[in-house]
């Protein structure tokens, strides 16, 4: 993907009302379009141009959120992971204000918004004539997809938020405040509804968006609105637009199934057959933001990334999602392949990984195969985590350096969709046996090596995303999905996850065949309350000092 030279731009305008529409940007932020009215003029004159200018809206403007708040929020909040100090306020509950990922997470989002607003008035404005109209609408189609994204995130994080469609408009405009949930659903339908229908069948260059990724996101957007605003029931008809749209993309998208699950999280695998829509990175970038930095902060240490990071020694799986695991607690091994994909255990072996040991006879460093070893004393043998781990320099053709890696991030799989289909025809029965329900949620498990079922309910389709989705950032929104309609039952189940401590022994080193999980009888803060005092995130306290407005009553936003 091309992007433009030498051209820097400063978004960060102190006079904005919301600060953190820009914030944290530099004047090297992103190699992009200009935005001064006569460097303008003169640019989106090709098609070339134009798809560049929306380029820099697959990677670096979510960073912030990607690089630590992903999993901060969506897995740690979720249930996903376990944590001694890193993390440690958003596994506990404990998010407040002040929380570090809960104002990076705010900020991505808004300048998603802001470059994306700029985007589409800027095409609209200079777009040249030479153009061909498809591109410009292309263009403006991805612009809209990533704003009504980043405002799924925004809505389903913290409630109530501002909806901004006019970024000049804020240098102005003083009176702006919250909308609505409901209508904050209705903005992103129509955002991204926008892309079914100029987006192509087939992707203009790789890892662009297409019809099929809009549709997926569709459906998952009908899915989650139908909750909203109900009351133990859902809104049949957006469950059936959910189930419309993701037959489509089952049926007439060229998104297949990737054989082995493991494969999935392999640098070289990027943008494959299972792709709906990625965040692009590359590790050599030369601005900060370009690269993919999430193995820093997830790696158990450096002898498998090659490099001074490594830092996620101190998290690992909850055992709450690893109870979900079939057999794993009570046999202390599991058939399902993504337990050794997404955590890894004392023990376990990764031939396409490398890590740097101490040769015992000579003292000298050498490079191995990875070998998970023992985490020490105590009952800090993790599950550490493997998804988005890729390992070493060496393990993907030298494209690893530290804190950087181009392995793209997932925001939709086919996989998804498929759970979004069973679930969209499951409705609010208890249970269905509909082939075509069953057909797609058994064709996840069997990926997995798990066995199949004849009949399934709420509570399958929702483990079952738990176990395929973990370390992607998604639970906590699928939390959020049934706050929605049933926000008793998300307390009840958040507030009885087990999060505390426990030890992971394999029955012998090397090539263990079975594990013991047992639980650390001195950590008395296994479980974190949930109610509708902490369930929802603060707004981050910067914001609300430098823009009061948002403490105002949220009001339903008007479309034109």
């Amino acid at each position: 993907m091309k992007t433009l030279k030498h051209i820097k731009i400063k978004i960060c305008l102190a006079v904005l009302l919301l600060v953190g529409l820009f914030a944290g940007c530099s004047s090297d932020f992103l190699d992009q379009p200009p935005q001064d009215t006569i460097l303008d003029v003169n640019f989106y004159k090709t098609s070339e141009q134009v798809l560049a200018g929306s380029g820099p809206l697959y990677g670096v403007v979510w960073f912030a959120y990607n690089d630590k708040a992903s999993h901060g929020i969506g897995d740690g909040r979720g249930g996903v992971l376990t944590s001694g100090s890193y993390q440690l306020e958003n596994v506990e509950f404990k998010t407040t204000s002040v929380t570090a990922e809960n104002l990076s997470a705010w900020r991505a989002f808004y300048n998603i918004v802001g470059q994306s607003n700029t985007l589409i008035t800027n095409l609209r404005k200079y777009a040249g004539e030479e153009v061909p109209q498809n591109i410009v609408e292309h263009a403006i189609a991805e612009a809209r997809f990533m704003r009504g994204m980043a405002y799924m995130f925004l809505v389903q994080n913290w409630g109530e938020v501002p909806i901004i469609t006019d970024n000049t408009a804020l240098l102005q405009d003083t009176t702006i405040t919250r909308n609505t949930v409901p209508s904050i659903w209705e903005f992103i339908t129509r955002d991204i509804r926008y892309g079914t229908t100029h987006l192509p069948e087939t992707p203009i260059m790789k890892g662009r968006l297409t019809k099929y990724s809009a549709e997926g996101m569709l459906a998952k957007v009908y899915l989650t609105r139908a909750g909203v605003g109900k009351s133990l029931t859902r809104d049949a008809v957006f469950l059936d637009s959910a189930r419309i749209l993701a037959k489509d993309v089952i049926e007439n998208s060229s998104a297949s199934l990737m054989t082995d699950y493991e494969e999935l999280f392999k640098t070289k695998n990027n943008n494959n057959q299972e792709t709906l829509f990625a965040l692009q990175w590359v590790y050599n970038g030369a601005d900060w933001g370009s690269q993919n930095s999430v193995q820093a902060f997830l790696a158990f240490g450096s002898s498998i990334t090659g490099f001074a990071d490594g830092w996620g020694g101190d998290i690992g799986a909850s055992l709450y999602l690893l109870n979900k695991y079939d057999g794993l607690i009570d046999n202390g091994n599991t058939p399902d392949a993504r337990r050794k994909a997404t955590f890894m255990f004392p023990g376990d072996h990764y031939t396409y990984i490398h890590q740097q040991v101490i040769d015992p006879n000579t003292g000298n460093p050498i490079t191995q195969e990875l070998r998970v070893p023992l985490g020490g004393s105590g009952y800090n043998n993790r599950a550490w985590v493997k998804k988005y781990v890729v390992g070493r320099p060496e393990d993907n053709d030298g494209k690893v350096s530290q804190q950087h890696t181009e392995n793209c991030t997932y925001m939709m799989r086919l996989a998804e969709v498929y759970l979004i289909y069973a679930e969209a025809i499951l409705g609010d029965a208890a249970s269905t046996s509909d082939a075509e329900a069953l057909k797609y949620y058994n064709r996840v498990r069997l990926r997995a090596n798990v066995a199949t079922k004849s009949v399934i309910t709420w509570q399958d389709i929702f483990d079952e995303r738990h176990l395929e989705f973990a370390m992607e950032g998604q639970l906590w929104y699928d939390f959020v999905r049934l706050h929605y309609y049933n926000p008793q039952k998300a307390y009840d189940i958040l507030s009885t996850q087990d999060r505390g401590f426990y030890r992971i022994t394999p029955d012998k080193i090397p090539d263990p065949t079975k594990w013991t999980i047992a639980v650390d009888p001195d950590d008395q803060s296994r479980n974190f309350p949930v109610d509708d005092g902490n369930f929802k995130i603060p707004l981050p306290s910067t914001e609300v000092l430098r823009a009061p407005n948002l403490s105002k009553t949220p009001v339903p936003y008007v479309f034109n």
